[in-house]
């Protein structure tokens, strides 16, 4: 059976987004033994949902594997899906779609791989119990983005001191918030993970337009910016995994 592979990304104008979608569609081809491995997004920057299935079609396959590929279960997921099962109707490969990346404990390992290397490129010695932690993610109207984010910071909460979460926008605490109530806490470090899958402009300006001026306001001694996701490995073997849930089951 010939296999084809189609991520679904919400979409970034920021070049590095697309190079990290590159690599990852780069690795999935080679780990899966797809006939090729192809993204598009939903909005924002082509190519979208239209072109990356059209793409995907002029390639000899039976299967395409479509992967929406975001944090949080909610509307831009449910778009995603239902944007790209108009398609299935013209063509005889058969489509199957995976679930997103959310409750998994891959995340819950890879953030922990993020402060963890964070921490050590930074020769910061202390045990991790006495190490707090900031987990920064997007925002959502879903409420099952907040269950989301609580699944991983509850799983983290057994390493270190204390696990908080903030968001960027359109939830609460945002980030002023979430400063506030790591500073009451008294840490002695303080690592704050970005929890985003790219390094579009929300990593590179959103979310530091509002976090340095509410560090500098805060008393808290030493903190540590993570890399966001990226192109982590543990992410490329989460990807691989939603991808068999499906292909076994079909």
């Amino acid at each position: 059976m010939k296999r084809g592979l189609l991520l679904i990304d919400r979409g970034s104008r920021e070049r590095e987004a697309s190079e990290e979608l590159e690599v990852i569609c780069n690795a999935i081809k080679i780990k899966g033994n797809y006939v090729f491995a192809e993204y598009c997004f939903l909005e924002v920057e082509p190519p979208f949902i239209e072109d990356g299935i059209a793409k995907c079609l002029k390639y000899d396959i039976d299967n395409l594997t479509i992967v929406p590929y975001f944090l949080y279960p909610g509307k831009k997921v449910k778009n995603a899906v239902t944007d790209v099962m108009k398609f299935q109707k013209d063509t005889k490969v058969k489509f199957v779609v995976t679930r997103p990346m959310s409750m998994h404990k891959t995340l819950i390992n890879l953030v922990a791989n993020r402060i963890s290397t964070t921490l050590q490129e930074n020769h910061v010695t202390i045990p991790e119990k006495d190490v707090d932690v900031l987990i920064i993610g997007h925002g959502s109207k879903d409420p099952n983005a907040q269950m989301s984010l609580d699944y991983v910071v509850n799983g983290l909460k057994k390493s270190y001191r204390n696990v908080d979460k903030c968001w960027l926008e359109i939830e609460q605490p945002d980030i002023v918030q979430g400063i506030k109530t790591c500073e009451k806490n008294d840490p002695k470090i303080l690592v704050i993970v970005f929890y985003f899958l790219h390094e579009g402009a929300h990593v590179k300006i959103d979310v530091n337009n509002d976090l340095l001026p509410a560090l500098q306001n805060s008393n808290i001694k030493k903190t540590y910016v993570t890399k966001h996701l990226g192109t982590d490995e543990k992410m490329i073997e989460l990807i691989m995994e939603r991808t068999r849930e499906v292909e076994n089951a079909n």
